[in-house]
Protein backbone atom coordinates (compact mmCIF):
# COMPACT_ATOMS: atom_id res chain seq x y z
CA UNK A 1 0.00 0.00 0.00
CA UNK A 2 1.18 3.31 -1.03
CA UNK A 3 0.92 6.49 1.34
CA UNK A 4 0.45 9.93 -0.14
CA UNK A 5 2.22 12.10 2.43
CA UNK A 6 2.42 15.45 0.24
CA UNK A 7 0.32 16.78 -2.33
CA UNK A 8 1.25 16.02 -5.61
CA UNK A 9 1.98 19.57 -7.35
CA UNK A 10 1.58 19.13 -11.28
CA UNK A 11 4.66 20.43 -12.86
CA UNK A 12 4.97 24.50 -13.78
CA UNK A 13 3.94 24.94 -18.20
CA UNK A 14 6.60 25.88 -19.95
CA UNK A 15 6.12 28.36 -23.43
CA UNK A 16 6.38 25.74 -25.41
CA UNK A 17 3.59 23.82 -23.73
CA UNK A 18 1.31 26.22 -25.39
CA UNK A 19 2.72 25.98 -28.90
CA UNK A 20 0.56 23.22 -31.15
CA UNK A 21 1.95 21.16 -33.71
CA UNK A 22 0.32 23.52 -36.24
CA UNK A 23 2.21 25.05 -39.09
CA UNK A 24 2.32 28.66 -38.37
CA UNK A 25 1.09 30.46 -41.77
CA UNK A 26 1.37 33.72 -41.91
CA UNK A 27 3.25 36.17 -43.87
CA UNK A 28 7.46 36.60 -43.07
CA UNK A 29 7.87 39.51 -41.48
CA UNK A 30 4.37 39.59 -39.94
CA UNK A 31 3.31 40.95 -36.35
CA UNK A 32 1.05 38.10 -35.64
CA UNK A 33 4.62 36.63 -35.07
CA UNK A 34 5.54 38.29 -32.22
CA UNK A 35 2.02 38.56 -30.44
CA UNK A 36 1.72 34.88 -30.51
CA UNK A 37 5.21 34.32 -29.05
CA UNK A 38 4.28 37.12 -26.29
CA UNK A 39 1.20 35.37 -24.83
CA UNK A 40 3.44 31.81 -25.22
CA UNK A 41 5.43 33.06 -23.07
CA UNK A 42 3.52 35.05 -20.31
CA UNK A 43 0.52 31.89 -20.53
CA UNK A 44 2.61 29.23 -17.88
CA UNK A 45 3.09 32.64 -15.57
CA UNK A 46 -1.26 32.69 -14.86
CA UNK A 47 -1.20 29.03 -13.64
CA UNK A 48 -4.07 28.28 -15.31
CA UNK A 49 -4.62 24.39 -16.74
CA UNK A 50 -4.34 24.31 -20.05
CA UNK A 51 -7.93 22.62 -20.16
CA UNK A 52 -9.37 25.62 -18.58
CA UNK A 53 -8.43 28.11 -21.10
CA UNK A 54 -10.35 28.52 -24.66
CA UNK A 55 -9.24 30.83 -27.50
CA UNK A 56 -12.51 32.14 -29.68
CA UNK A 57 -11.48 34.12 -33.39
CA UNK A 58 -13.46 35.16 -35.79
CA UNK A 59 -11.96 35.93 -39.43
CA UNK A 60 -9.02 37.24 -40.76
CA UNK A 61 -5.01 36.65 -40.49
CA UNK A 62 -5.50 37.34 -37.27
CA UNK A 63 -7.95 34.53 -36.71
CA UNK A 64 -5.40 31.67 -37.07
CA UNK A 65 -4.17 32.24 -33.59
CA UNK A 66 -6.90 29.75 -32.12
CA UNK A 67 -5.00 26.77 -34.34
CA UNK A 68 -1.42 27.61 -32.92
CA UNK A 69 -2.75 27.73 -29.24
CA UNK A 70 -2.30 24.01 -27.85
CA UNK A 71 -5.57 25.39 -25.95
CA UNK A 72 -8.96 24.49 -26.40
CA UNK A 73 -10.35 27.15 -28.80
CA UNK A 74 -12.88 27.90 -31.84
CA UNK A 75 -11.88 29.67 -35.37
CA UNK A 76 -15.75 30.71 -35.40
CA UNK A 77 -17.48 32.84 -37.94
CA UNK A 78 -16.85 36.55 -39.25
CA UNK A 79 -17.49 39.14 -36.60
CA UNK A 80 -19.41 37.19 -34.00
CA UNK A 81 -16.54 35.90 -31.78
CA UNK A 82 -17.98 37.88 -29.21
CA UNK A 83 -21.49 36.06 -29.11
CA UNK A 84 -19.28 32.86 -29.01
CA UNK A 85 -17.03 34.09 -25.81
CA UNK A 86 -19.89 35.81 -24.29
CA UNK A 87 -21.77 31.99 -24.31
CA UNK A 88 -18.66 30.09 -23.33
CA UNK A 89 -18.27 32.33 -20.01
CA UNK A 90 -21.91 32.54 -19.34
CA UNK A 91 -22.12 28.51 -18.76
CA UNK A 92 -18.99 28.06 -17.19
CA UNK A 93 -17.50 30.99 -15.09
CA UNK A 94 -14.32 29.29 -14.29
CA UNK A 95 -13.02 28.88 -17.76
CA UNK A 96 -10.26 31.69 -18.91
CA UNK A 97 -11.97 32.61 -22.36
CA UNK A 98 -9.61 34.65 -24.47
CA UNK A 99 -10.65 36.47 -27.53
CA UNK A 100 -9.05 37.24 -30.57
CA UNK A 101 -9.88 39.49 -33.79
CA UNK A 102 -8.69 41.47 -36.36
CA UNK A 103 -9.36 45.05 -36.82
CA UNK A 104 -11.78 44.52 -39.74
CA UNK A 105 -12.76 41.91 -37.97
CA UNK A 106 -13.75 43.72 -34.42
CA UNK A 107 -14.56 46.86 -35.59
CA UNK A 108 -16.41 46.45 -39.38
CA UNK A 109 -18.69 43.18 -39.50
CA UNK A 110 -18.09 42.82 -35.35
CA UNK A 111 -18.60 46.54 -34.68
CA UNK A 112 -22.08 45.84 -33.28
CA UNK A 113 -21.00 42.79 -31.03
CA UNK A 114 -17.76 44.77 -30.08
CA UNK A 115 -19.95 47.44 -28.32
CA UNK A 116 -22.09 45.59 -26.35
CA UNK A 117 -19.29 42.91 -25.07
CA UNK A 118 -17.56 45.99 -24.37
CA UNK A 119 -20.81 47.06 -21.83
CA UNK A 120 -21.58 43.93 -20.53
CA UNK A 121 -18.15 43.50 -18.62
CA UNK A 122 -18.08 39.10 -19.02
CA UNK A 123 -14.65 38.63 -17.46
CA UNK A 124 -12.66 37.50 -20.61
CA UNK A 125 -9.61 39.23 -22.44
CA UNK A 126 -10.49 40.46 -26.37
CA UNK A 127 -6.94 41.15 -28.10
CA UNK A 128 -7.49 42.97 -31.41
CA UNK A 129 -4.66 43.02 -33.88
CA UNK A 130 -4.72 46.20 -35.25
CA UNK A 131 -2.92 46.78 -38.86
CA UNK A 132 -5.24 49.23 -40.26
CA UNK A 133 -6.33 47.27 -43.11
CA UNK A 134 -7.63 43.91 -44.59
CA UNK A 135 -4.92 41.67 -44.81
CA UNK A 136 -6.26 38.21 -45.44
CA UNK A 137 -8.67 39.48 -48.00
CA UNK A 138 -5.56 41.37 -49.89
CA UNK A 139 -5.11 44.79 -48.80
CA UNK A 140 -8.10 46.81 -48.83
CA UNK A 141 -8.89 49.47 -46.29
CA UNK A 142 -10.67 48.91 -42.83
CA UNK A 143 -12.06 51.02 -40.11
CA UNK A 144 -9.04 51.96 -38.84
CA UNK A 145 -7.51 53.12 -41.58
CA UNK A 146 -6.56 56.63 -41.74
CA UNK A 147 -8.49 59.03 -43.99
CA UNK A 148 -6.55 59.39 -47.56
CA UNK A 149 -5.28 56.02 -47.07
CA UNK A 150 -5.10 54.26 -50.82
CA UNK A 151 -6.02 51.16 -50.71
CA UNK A 152 -7.02 48.40 -53.20
CA UNK A 153 -10.66 49.32 -52.43
CA UNK A 154 -10.24 53.43 -52.25
CA UNK A 155 -7.46 53.78 -54.99
CA UNK A 156 -7.89 57.81 -54.67
CA UNK A 157 -8.01 57.32 -50.75
CA UNK A 158 -10.15 56.80 -48.34
CA UNK A 159 -12.70 59.76 -47.62
CA UNK A 160 -13.95 58.22 -43.89
CA UNK A 161 -12.52 59.26 -40.44
CA UNK A 162 -11.33 56.34 -38.61
CA UNK A 163 -12.13 54.47 -35.83
CA UNK A 164 -10.00 55.04 -32.55
CA UNK A 165 -10.27 51.85 -31.09
CA UNK A 166 -9.83 53.08 -27.34
CA UNK A 167 -12.18 55.96 -27.72
CA UNK A 168 -14.86 53.53 -29.18
CA UNK A 169 -14.14 51.33 -26.31
CA UNK A 170 -14.39 53.82 -23.15
CA UNK A 171 -17.33 54.85 -25.29
CA UNK A 172 -19.04 51.65 -25.32
CA UNK A 173 -18.58 51.67 -21.10
CA UNK A 174 -15.50 49.43 -21.03
CA UNK A 175 -13.92 48.46 -17.90
CA UNK A 176 -10.28 47.58 -19.14
CA UNK A 177 -8.51 49.56 -22.02
CA UNK A 178 -4.90 49.26 -22.80
CA UNK A 179 -2.40 49.19 -26.02
CA UNK A 180 0.43 47.77 -26.84
CA UNK A 181 2.68 47.06 -30.13
CA UNK A 182 4.34 44.34 -31.87
CA UNK A 183 7.59 45.90 -31.98
CA UNK A 184 7.85 45.92 -27.78
CA UNK A 185 7.95 42.36 -26.47
CA UNK A 186 8.43 43.30 -22.75
CA UNK A 187 5.87 45.92 -23.18
CA UNK A 188 3.18 44.00 -24.33
CA UNK A 189 3.41 41.25 -21.84
CA UNK A 190 3.27 43.57 -19.11
CA UNK A 191 -0.28 44.45 -20.41
CA UNK A 192 -1.02 40.87 -21.09
CA UNK A 193 -0.93 40.19 -17.49
CA UNK A 194 -2.54 43.20 -16.26
CA UNK A 195 -5.78 41.61 -18.66
CA UNK A 196 -5.56 38.72 -16.93
CA UNK A 197 -5.84 39.49 -13.99
CA UNK A 198 -8.18 42.28 -14.41
CA UNK A 199 -12.08 40.99 -13.73
CA UNK A 200 -14.54 41.92 -16.32
CA UNK A 201 -13.69 42.36 -20.45
CA UNK A 202 -10.55 43.63 -21.14
CA UNK A 203 -9.83 45.23 -24.04
CA UNK A 204 -6.37 45.32 -25.63
CA UNK A 205 -5.07 47.07 -28.86
CA UNK A 206 -2.53 45.47 -30.25
CA UNK A 207 -0.72 47.40 -33.06
CA UNK A 208 0.89 44.76 -35.35
CA UNK A 209 2.57 45.51 -38.97
CA UNK A 210 1.35 44.06 -42.30
CA UNK A 211 4.62 43.81 -44.06
CA UNK A 212 2.70 42.84 -47.21
CA UNK A 213 -0.53 45.62 -47.63
CA UNK A 214 0.48 48.26 -44.86
CA UNK A 215 4.19 47.77 -44.35
CA UNK A 216 5.57 50.30 -41.13
CA UNK A 217 2.49 52.32 -40.60
CA UNK A 218 3.13 52.24 -36.65
CA UNK A 219 7.16 52.30 -36.98
CA UNK A 220 7.37 55.97 -35.99
CA UNK A 221 6.38 54.77 -32.42
CA UNK A 222 8.67 51.39 -32.51
CA UNK A 223 11.93 53.13 -34.06
CA UNK A 224 14.96 54.35 -32.46
CA UNK A 225 15.02 57.73 -34.57
CA UNK A 226 11.08 59.31 -33.56
CA UNK A 227 9.85 56.00 -30.58
CA UNK A 228 10.56 59.11 -28.14
CA UNK A 229 9.29 61.81 -29.44
CA UNK A 230 6.08 59.88 -31.13
CA UNK A 231 5.05 57.66 -28.37
CA UNK A 232 4.44 58.19 -24.28
CA UNK A 233 4.57 55.04 -22.01
CA UNK A 234 2.07 55.39 -19.30
CA UNK A 235 1.91 53.71 -16.02
CA UNK A 236 -0.60 54.14 -12.92
CA UNK A 237 0.81 56.89 -10.35
CA UNK A 238 3.70 57.86 -12.56
CA UNK A 239 3.73 61.46 -14.12
CA UNK A 240 3.13 61.36 -18.06
CA UNK A 241 6.57 61.99 -19.59
CA UNK A 242 8.43 61.59 -23.27
CA UNK A 243 10.37 62.68 -25.35
CA UNK A 244 14.52 62.50 -26.05
CA UNK A 245 15.52 61.55 -22.39
CA UNK A 246 12.35 62.33 -20.84
CA UNK A 247 12.51 65.77 -21.86
CA UNK A 248 9.35 66.58 -22.46
CA UNK A 249 6.11 65.94 -19.61
CA UNK A 250 1.98 66.78 -20.13
CA UNK A 251 0.10 68.64 -17.38
CA UNK A 252 -3.10 69.44 -17.85
CA UNK A 253 -4.76 73.11 -17.93
CA UNK A 254 -8.36 73.03 -16.64
CA UNK A 255 -9.43 69.54 -19.01
CA UNK A 256 -6.77 70.66 -21.77
CA UNK A 257 -3.72 68.60 -22.07
CA UNK A 258 -0.35 70.86 -22.41
CA UNK A 259 3.03 70.06 -23.57
CA UNK A 260 5.59 71.09 -21.03
CA UNK A 261 9.18 71.48 -22.08
CA UNK A 262 10.95 70.03 -18.79
CA UNK A 263 14.35 71.41 -20.03
CA UNK A 264 13.23 75.09 -19.83
CA UNK A 265 13.89 76.86 -16.70
CA UNK A 266 10.95 77.25 -14.20
CA UNK A 267 9.84 73.70 -15.82
CA UNK A 268 9.64 70.44 -13.38
CA UNK A 269 8.44 66.76 -12.76
CA UNK A 270 6.50 68.14 -10.20
CA UNK A 271 4.04 69.92 -12.20
CA UNK A 272 3.19 67.38 -14.35
CA UNK A 273 0.07 65.34 -14.80
CA UNK A 274 -0.28 61.94 -12.86
CA UNK A 275 -1.55 59.08 -14.78
CA UNK A 276 -4.49 57.72 -12.98
CA UNK A 277 -5.58 54.81 -14.68
CA UNK A 278 -8.80 55.23 -13.26
CA UNK A 279 -9.61 58.61 -14.08
CA UNK A 280 -12.65 58.48 -16.79
CA UNK A 281 -12.31 61.66 -17.27
CA UNK A 282 -8.47 61.40 -17.97
CA UNK A 283 -8.49 58.48 -19.66
CA UNK A 284 -10.83 59.99 -22.56
CA UNK A 285 -8.45 62.77 -22.89
CA UNK A 286 -5.71 60.09 -23.16
CA UNK A 287 -7.45 58.18 -25.64
CA UNK A 288 -7.71 61.10 -27.66
CA UNK A 289 -4.29 61.38 -28.69
CA UNK A 290 -4.50 59.83 -31.85
CA UNK A 291 -3.98 61.76 -35.36
CA UNK A 292 -5.07 65.16 -33.60
CA UNK A 293 -4.10 68.39 -32.29
CA UNK A 294 -4.76 70.54 -29.53
CA UNK A 295 -4.05 74.21 -30.70
CA UNK A 296 -2.41 72.80 -33.15
CA UNK A 297 -0.05 70.96 -30.63
CA UNK A 298 0.84 67.33 -32.12
CA UNK A 299 0.47 65.06 -28.63
CA UNK A 300 2.12 61.40 -28.31
CA UNK A 301 0.63 58.22 -28.85
CA UNK A 302 -0.09 56.82 -25.75
CA UNK A 303 0.83 52.89 -24.84
CA UNK A 304 0.07 51.14 -21.53
CA UNK A 305 -3.05 50.79 -19.69
CA UNK A 306 -5.25 53.65 -20.35
CA UNK A 307 -8.49 53.03 -18.14
CA UNK A 308 -9.12 50.22 -15.55
CA UNK A 309 -12.64 49.85 -13.40
CA UNK A 310 -13.53 47.32 -10.84
CA UNK A 311 -17.27 46.46 -11.33
CA UNK A 312 -19.60 43.60 -11.35
CA UNK A 313 -19.17 41.07 -14.29
CA UNK A 314 -21.95 40.22 -16.48
CA UNK A 315 -21.40 36.37 -15.51
CA UNK A 316 -21.53 37.07 -11.67
CA UNK A 317 -24.45 39.51 -12.36
CA UNK A 318 -26.62 36.88 -13.73
CA UNK A 319 -25.43 34.10 -11.45
CA UNK A 320 -26.90 36.50 -8.51
CA UNK A 321 -29.98 36.70 -10.25
CA UNK A 322 -30.48 33.44 -10.53
CA UNK A 323 -30.12 32.64 -7.02
CA UNK A 324 -32.14 35.32 -6.04
CA UNK A 325 -34.76 33.84 -8.22
CA UNK A 326 -34.79 30.24 -7.05
CA UNK A 327 -34.53 31.29 -3.78
CA UNK A 328 -38.26 32.92 -3.94
CA UNK A 329 -39.56 30.51 -6.69
CA UNK A 330 -38.22 27.53 -5.85
CA UNK A 331 -37.07 25.29 -8.98
CA UNK A 332 -39.46 24.15 -11.52
CA UNK A 333 -39.45 21.12 -13.43
CA UNK A 334 -38.35 20.86 -16.86
CA UNK A 335 -42.19 19.90 -17.79
CA UNK A 336 -43.76 23.15 -16.10
CA UNK A 337 -41.14 25.36 -17.63
CA UNK A 338 -42.09 23.98 -21.28
CA UNK A 339 -46.00 24.19 -20.87
CA UNK A 340 -46.11 27.43 -19.23
CA UNK A 341 -48.71 28.76 -16.27
CA UNK A 342 -50.93 30.59 -19.08
CA UNK A 343 -52.99 28.38 -20.78
CA UNK A 344 -56.12 28.29 -22.94
CA UNK A 345 -58.91 25.35 -24.06
CA UNK A 346 -59.94 25.49 -27.52
CA UNK A 347 -63.52 25.18 -28.39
Amino acid sequence: MTTVTEKEVAPKLLAKDFASNQEVKWCPGCGDYSILKQVQTVFPDFGVPKEDIVFISGIGCAARFTYYMDTYGMHSIHGRAAAIASGVKALNPNLSVWMVSGDGDAFSIGGNHFIHLMRKNFDLNYLVFNNEIYGLTKGQYSPTSGKGKVAKSTPYGSVEEPFNPSELALGAKSSFVARSLDRDPKHMQMVLKRANDHKGTSFVEIYQNCPVFNDGTFFAFSEKETKQEQSIYIEHGKPMIFGNGGSKGLKLDGVMPVVVDLTADGASVNDLWIHDEHDKTKAHIIASFFDTDYNGVAFPRPFGVIYSEDRSTYEVAMQEQINELVARKGRPSLDKILSGDKTWTIL
